[in-house]
């Protein structure tokens, strides 16, 4: 096992719930749904299992296109973001709130990492009713599951650094950099893992 992957557990207590994290795809991680990608936790039960969505996975795909209503409220690039494997014809939307308050149509995500700052939101409301309440917004299509105990056997197994959540990460303006610019700012090792090789023959 590489030196690097003894990281994965930094962060993670047996029993602690992920909802909230970040899970950065270690350099070897070769599963082509996965590879150097950045998830957020948004569910983590220890009977139910896990649901994330994939962070940095832009489509080619106009927004417009597909949910055209909702258009005007979301953050660049304005397309679809392949959330995951799972449901890839389901949609779901993060976003944030403007203000300290709640909008209608909102649900704010678990993780105290996350301070409440970033949240779900409901795309059968009307658009106009979050207009003028939310900041921030994309939209993902499909998710990423794990049954339960899977994910924390993956985590095991060195696939995945679990890190701490930051709301702005889900609107980054250069989503194809997200793995390269969150696994930097940990600092140390992670910093250096971030210039891993794209391809491991040249490391």
């Amino acid at each position: 096992m590489p030196a690097h992957s003894r990281l994965t557990h930094y962060w993670v207590m047996e029993d602690e719930s992920l909802s909230g994290r970040l899970l950065a795809a270690t350099p070897l991680l070769g599963d082509p749904n996965f590879r150097r990608t950045v998830v957020l936790i948004v569910e983590d039960d220890k009977d139910e299992g896990t649901l994330g969505v994939v962070l940095n996975r832009p489509t080619e795909v106009p927004l417009d296109q597909v949910l055209e209503s909702w258009t005007s409220l979301v953050s660049g690039p304005p397309v679809v973001f392949r959330g995951g494997p799972i449901s890839p014809n389901s949609a779901l939307a993060l976003a944030m709130p403007e203000g300290t308050a709640e909008p209608l149509g909102w649900r704010s995500l678990p993780g105290e990492a996350l301070k409440s700052r970033l949240g779900l939101v409901d795309l059968g409301a009307p658009p106009e009713l979050l207009a003028d309440g939310i900041s921030s917004m994309r939209v993902f299509a499909g998710y990423a599951g794990w049954g339960a105990g899977q994910l924390r056997d993956e985590i095991e197994e060195g696939a995945w650094y679990v890190l701490p959540g930051n709301p702005d990460d889900a609107f980054a303006a250069e989503p194809e950099r997200l793995w390269e610019q969150v696994l930097r700012r940990q600092g140390g090792e992670l910093a250096l893992v971030a210039t891993y090789p794209d391809d491991p023959i040249w490391n």
